[in-house]
């Protein structure tokens, strides 16, 4: 009896309404943390010592990250990669929505640059962690979304065999992400995620 709902719940999540949807909310997400970091950067950089509304205790402070050489990375503020690639990543949701296939190519050098931007953002999570000793709860938002929007991105990749892997490997990834098995492992990491934050931050602000 229980197989017929699990069986419409994997159905719905493997559609194109649900993945795309969901990179579309996700992309959002990281849209609008990604506008909030850039408009806190220009009040940092004209007053370093400016209150910003997250700016919650010693730990969670997105003023302490901010002004950290981390934040501008690349001579900018690292918020307006995500002005910039977040678009991108809505323009092929809501084209996919409206029945838009892209060729295998876009879809590969997507899933290639989101994968870097996915590696960057955790790069910058784990130097606020370890280096810094402070967390931006927007930035916190950022690494959420762009988890999801790589997950979704990946999973309708190999689904759609767009990642030019070898037959076999291909078809094993088919099996695991029909199995929903990928779901497991973005539960599983995300809970990593936030285990990792609550073991060492939690205590300092109690």
């Amino acid at each position: 009896m229980a197989d017929g709902p699990l069986r419409r719940l994997s159905a719905l999540r493997q559609s194109n309404p649900w993945i795309f949807a969901t990179m579309l909310v996700s992309a959002l997400i990281s849209l609008t943390a990604s506008f909030v970091l850039s408009v806190d950067a220009v009040l940092l950089a004209a007053n370093p010592d400016a209150e910003l509304a997250c700016n919650i205790n010693a730990v969670l402070s997105c003023g302490t990250v901010g002004v950290s050489w981390q934040a501008s990375l690349f001579g900018f503020p690292n918020a307006f990669l995500g002005l910039v690639a977040e678009p991108v990543v809505i323009t092929i949701a809501v084209a996919s929505l409206g029945g838009v296939r892209f060729p295998r190519w876009f879809m590969l050098s997507a899933q290639v640059v989101y994968t870097l931007g996915l590696v960057f953002a955790y790069w910058l999570f784990f130097q606020a962690y370890y280096v810094v000793g402070a967390l931006c709860p927007w930035c916190l938002l950022v690494t959420l979304s762009t988890t999801l929007v790589f997950t979704s991105l990946t999973h309708v990749n190999i689904r759609d065999a767009n990642l030019y892997l070898p037959d076999g490997v291909n078809r094993a990834l088919q099996r695991f992400v029909r199995a929903d098995l990928d779901a497991l492992v973005v539960a599983i990491w995300l809970m990593t995620v936030v285990m990792l934050v609550v073991v060492k931050y939690v205590p300092m602000m109690v």
